[in-house]
């Protein structure tokens, strides 16, 4: 049993599963304002199970796919050299079998959410995937990684039933800005390895300060798209608060990271950006349940 549970961990720790926590929620903001605009209170379970679904299966697919097709390029960077597949812990074909089985869950939930959805399942599974190969040819492989992630929101607005409407768009773009912004500046510790190597980043393109300037712009335009939803769909005062806490965290996250000091980059990553989704996902659905 210890040897299972071992495995499972390498497994998740190959997807970095944990980071789920920066793409569900919005999915789960996208099915919340689906369902107010439609006069319910809250979405059917079955359909939220199999928008989890169809979340982690999109989301580890792309990540096992990326850590495949970059394993050569991992195992040449000091900061990933230990990761999965360039330590021998998880194998190529293992990875590969994962992507595979993931990509067919997705299609699979996406069918279980209806027509539309299982028809737009392999335009998800392109942007998923095709993430990965970005940086080899554009420096806007940040944005590129945000509208991957972004389709969530959208996405789980149709699955709920929910008409086309600007405010799923917009929360796509809000979450593509927010997550290409702070890709851009996890992408700063890199700066020197992708530039030996050929490969396209904003930092290698723009350099350490322009770049941040860059993510800046984009998280700045996050927060005005959030503040478009709330005016589209005549939100009430505590998603205001989230849009609000939002802010001051994205400018928390620029104020503690710097070119030429990268210390607590992983503070602003992981710590802050997972306190951003959640608390902005807890506000808006409290919204929807006191705010008639």
């Amino acid at each position: 049993m210890t040897g299972v549970l071992r495995r499972i961990g390498d497994y998740g720790e190959l997807v970095k599963f944990e980071h789920t926590v920066f793409a569900l929620p919005f999915a789960a903001m996208g099915a919340t304002l689906a369902t107010r605009y439609q006069g319910m209170a809250w979405p059917s379970l079955r359909s939220t199970l199999w928008v989890l679904v169809a979340m982690v299966c999109a989301r580890t697919a792309a990540m096992a796919f990326n850590r495949l097709v970059d394993a050569d390029i991992d195992a040449r960077n000091p900061r990933t050299s230990t990761r999965a597949i360039p330590a021998g812990i998880i194998t190529r074909k293992s990875a590969a079998a994962l992507t595979l089985c993931t990509c067919a869950g997705l299609v699979v939930s996406a069918g279980m959410l209806g027509p539309l959805c299982f028809a737009l399942s392999p335009f998800a599974l392109a942007a998923v995937l095709s993430y990965s190969l970005a940086k080899r040819f554009t420096s806007w492989s940040h944005l590129w990684l945000g509208v991957a992630i972004g389709i969530a929101p959208t996405g789980a607005w149709l699955a709920l039933g929910g008409p086309w409407h600007a405010a799923p768009l917009m929360l796509s773009a809000a979450v593509a800005l927010w997550v290409g912004g702070f890709d851009v500046l996890y992408s700063l510790q890199d700066e020197g390895f992708d530039r030996r190597e050929g490969l396209h980043s904003a930092p290698v393109r723009l350099g350490g300060a322009r770049a941040m300037a860059l993510s800046s712009v984009m998280h700045v335009g996050a927060v005005g798209l959030l503040l478009g939803i709330y005016a589209v769909l005549h939100l009430g005062p505590l998603y205001l608060i989230g849009v609000a806490v939002s802010a001051a965290l994205l400018a928390y996250e620029h104020g503690i990271v710097r070119p030429n000091d990268l210390s607590r980059l992983d503070t602003a990553f992981f710590a802050v950006n997972g306190w951003l989704s959640v608390t902005l996902c807890l506000l808006t659905v409290l919204d929807g349940v006191f705010v008639r």
